[in-house]
């Protein structure tokens, strides 16, 4: 029997790579550009979701923001 599901993705850029991650499921993929990264997303939670013994907790909704913190730089290194 087939299920349909809606889950969220939450995408950032990595060097080259745009990371796709999707907080429901704790599952991560990555692609060349957003669509690529989404696809995989996409692929991989189709995996995760064949295993009989998965669980899905559904959520409603999930809410994204950004936030900024101002921090001493001279303590803390940041990558980006």
């Amino acid at each position: 029997m087939q299920h349909c599901c809606k889950f969220s993705a939450v995408i950032h850029k990595e060097g080259d790579w745009y990371v796709s991650w999707c907080p429901e499921l704790d599952i991560a993929s990555q692609g060349k550009d957003v669509e690529e990264a989404i696809c995989n997303l996409k692929e991989a939670v189709e995996l995760y979701l064949e295993d009989e013994e998965t669980t899905i907790v559904e959520v409603d909704s999930i809410l994204t923001t950004t936030f900024e913190v101002v921090y001493d730089s001279h303590s803390h290194s940041v990558s980006t």
